[in-house]
């Protein structure tokens, strides 16, 4: 049975620091950390577990700090904000695990969004590496996109091109509909493996 209760001092994948009004959740992920056996979360790749404790996180900020004005969400790790989801966890999943995986991930997104339109806190994404898929997909649930200009970090939807399915929790709807890229464009950029750098 999976447990949705949980609290920052039992986070195993993000930390919560605070400075006045600004609130900073670091992403570092343990890779040995997944709920369950067979794979390991590399590059701040993400299963369910980890987004239960960021749903938790958006959860906390919103009715316990209501002071908090501007939330940043970057990486612990050194050229890798988030590599998405883990596919060796979705192809060792159920069909109905998959799915509601990619439910309980957009709801998540949805209440980043909730937060910035009914409890005044501005996201801010501070990408500080590779951003592929639904890592991708995180940042453009935040209000703000702030890409390093470096020679590793870069956005990418990478999931047709390479596993030949639709981004699945909100990218190309959030791309188009909430960032006002062009659809010919939106469609162009998620057939790019290698994404766009800064």
């Amino acid at each position: 049975m999976i447990e949705f209760n949980t609290h920052p001092e039992q986070y195993q994948h993000w930390s919560l620091d605070f400075d006045g009004p600004v609130a900073t959740l670091k992403l570092g992920v343990n890779e040995d950390g997944g709920l369950h056996p067979g794979y390991k979360l590399k590059l701040n790749s993400y299963d369910l577990g980890v987004d239960i404790e960021l749903h938790d996180a958006v959860q906390r900020l919103r009715f316990e700090h209501p002071e908090v004005k501007t939330v940043v969400i970057t990486s612990a790790m050194e050229k890798v904000f988030c590599a998405g989801a883990n596919i060796k966890m979705l192809g060792l999943s159920t069909h109905a695990h998959k799915v509601n995986f990619c439910k309980f991930t957009n709801e998540t997104r949805n209440s980043i969004e909730d937060a910035t339109r009914f409890s005044g806190q501005t996201y801010i994404a501070a990408i500080n590496g590779t951003a592929a898929g639904g890592g991708h997909e995180l940042a453009l649930a935040s209000d703000y996109i702030i890409l390093v200009d470096d020679s590793s970090s870069a956005i990418s939807l990478p999931e047709i091109p390479l596993l030949a399915v639709l981004p699945g929790t909100g990218g190309l709807t959030r791309i188009v509909d909430k960032r006002k890229v062009r659809r010919d464009h939106a469609d162009y950029f998620c057939t790019v493996t290698e994404g766009l750098r800064g």
